[in-house]
Parts: structure tokens; C-alpha cells; sequence
């Protein structure tokens, strides 16, 4: 009966492991960085509202979706004003002259009476000086 045992435990390491055991993969190694986390940056796309990632400082950033090329603000090169007709908030590159709501078409004249600071002024980040590039 002991032989008999034997080669029924024998037979089984043979025949390889019960049905519907897997073994466990391998975890696949992490990604190579690419750049640190801190030089990139974000924006949506102006046409199709894609969430655009780039390295930070860039002029431009094109969209892998629908291949628009969208020039890139930093914050303080943005400005804020309230749609003249729907309210919407509306941002726009700062010193524009008008700005054109996307939600009801109406063209928004910029001026004193309804200019808000830059956007970096208005989270409490200074605006850098000018630089020549």
C-alpha cells in the first residue's frame, strides 16, 4: 500500500499542478521617469478639451487627439473678465483687447471698468519680471 502511495504522489508531481492553479506573474519593473514631476505641466486643449500634459516653459503644446497646436499662458500672463452677457468667466491672454464667450458667441470689450488682475496676482504669486527671450 505504501508503493502504491508513492506513486500516486510521484505520478501527481509528474502531471504538474491541479487544475485551475496559475502561478502568480512577475510584477512588470516600473517605468523610467521621464522628466520629475515639478518641470511639467498642464492645460485643456482649445478645441477639443483634451487635459494636455508638457514640459513646463514650452510656448506651445500640441494635442495628441486632434493635432491642435494651443499656445500655452503661463498665470500671469492670463487675464479675467465676466462675459458681458452670460456672466461666464472668461480668461484670456492678458492685454487682449476683447474676448469671445465660448458658451453664448458674445465678443466682451476689455477694459478698465471690468479688467481683473492677472490670475498669479489674484492667487498671491508675484508677477516675474520681464524677460528677453
Amino acid at each position: 500500500m505504501e508503493n502504491k502511495e508513492a506513486k500516486t504522489d510521484q505520478q501527481q508531481e509528474e502531471e504538474g499542478p491541479p487544475p485551475g492553479w496559475q502561478p502568480i506573474p512577475p510584477q512588470p519593473p516600473p517605468p523610467p521617469p521621464t522628466q520629475p514631476p515639478s518641470e511639467m505641466a498642464q492645460m485643456v486643449c482649445g478645441s477639443c478639451r483634451q487635459l494636455l500634459s508638457y514640459p513646463r516653459g514650452a510656448q506651445q503644446a500640441k494635442c495628441s487627439c486632434c493635432e491642435t497646436v494651443n499656445f500655452v499662458l503661463e498665470a500671469h500672463q492670463v487675464g479675467l473678465v465676466k462675459c458681458g452677457s452670460c456672466a461666464v468667466l472668461l480668461m484670456y491672454p492678458y492685454g487682449a483687447p476683447s474676448v469671445k464667450c465660448c458658451s453664448c458667441l458674445c465678443v466682451t470689450e476689455i477694459g478698465a471698468h471690468n479688467r481683473r488682475p492677472p490670475w498669479s496676482v489674484q492667487q498671491g504669486q508675484p508677477t516675474p519680471p520681464n524677460t528677453v527671450h
